[in-house]
């Protein structure tokens, strides 16, 4: 039952009912509905931020279930990473240089991707940074994994061209010089014979008479075949391919013509004193990518160790060139 109120009338000293009307009625009950409805609003606020829904809860156990897993991700990512970094160290300094062929610039391996961001759909979420980096990761390596896979197919190629590299690298003496008496003037500052100065020896000298059969060190095509009464004088190159080039100088005559295709051993020329010489020899001189190489290098199909240890000895003791 209703509590009935009361109002005092100082007037005439008693006590009369108090009746409220509808309008106040209703004007009452607006009053306490809306503070009701406040103070719903306030501990509803307080809830939402101080405390998670069963959903809220689902989710950022699913979150962090993800971040833990995209770091599991990564970790493997670190072990492919080594893999492939030792797969890369391999074909550089293993494959090619069995294959002789140059390793691939760091620069190729490493190149990124240009452009607009590839990445800005994974952005302006709550993990972004870690799925952005593993999104990164991913196409780093898949990028590495491309080159690499191109550079097992050149090294197949190389392997499948050995036998041919074989016979077309340089690799003999060019005259006879079975007891390497012949062997003179080696690479290294000599004395100029002319001019007696100290000057660069770009290749090794090998005296022997005039006519002595010059041979082919290699496997390959005749690039040039020149005449002249100055600097080589007579002198043969050849073109050996997969990077090699080999001089011949101070010719008397030739037995070779330009474009022609010769074999390790084959007669080439003949030994002379043409062009600035001093006495019959003949100068010899190896490229390797177009870069003279110390011709002693590469005697290694017509030498033991003990010769190839002599010939080193004989060719270093010279003073003085023959051109």
């Amino acid at each position: 039952m209703a509590k009935v109120r009361y109002r005092f009338d100082h007037k005439t000293l008693s006590y009369d009912k108090i009746v409220l009307s509808g309008k106040q009625k209703f004007y009452r009950f607006l009053t306490y509905f809306m503070a009701t409805l406040i103070i719903a609003v306030i501990y509803n606020l307080i809830f939402i931020v101080f405390f998670d829904t069963p959903k809220e809860k689902g989710l950022i156990r699913e979150n962090q279930q993800l971040a833990t897993q995209y770091k599991i991700l990564n970790n493997r990512f670190d072990l492919v990473e080594k893999t492939l970094e030792d797969l890369q160290k391999r074909d550089d300094n293993i494959y090619r240089v069995i294959f002789e062929a140059e390793p691939i610039p760091p620069s190729v391996r490493s190149a990124g991707f240009g452009g607009t961001n590839r990445y800005i759909d994974l952005q302006g979420y709550k993990n972004s940074e870690l799925v952005t980096e593993t999104a990164q990761r991913l196409d780093k390596i898949t990028k590495q994994l491309y080159v690499q896979t191109k550079s097992y197919d050149e090294v197949i190629e190389l392997a499948k061209n050995k036998e041919r590299m074989v016979a077309c690298v340089p690799a003999i003496m060019p005259i006879a010089n079975n007891d390497l008496r012949r062997t003179a003037s080696g690479w290294g500052w000599r004395i100029h014979p002319i001019y007696k100065i100290r000057k660069f020896h770009y290749g090794m000298d090998f005296t022997a008479p005039t006519g002595t059969e010059i041979y082919a060190t290699g496997d390959g095509t005749v690039e040039t075949v020149e005449n002249s009464l100055r600097g080589y004088g007579k002198r043969i190159v050849i073109d050996h391919g997969f990077g090699y080039k080999s001089l011949y100088a101070h010719l008397n005559g030739f037995n070779v013509r330009r474009g022609q295709k010769v074999k390790r051993g084959e007669v080439i020329g003949f030994v002379g004193s043409s062009g600035t010489s001093t006495a019959p020899h003949l100068h010899y001189e190896v490229f390797k990518n177009g870069q003279k190489v110390n011709p002693v290098h590469y005697y290694f199909n017509d030498l033991s160790p003990e010769e190839f240890d002599k010939m080193i000895f004989i060719s270093s003791n010279s003073g003085q060139s023959f051109d």
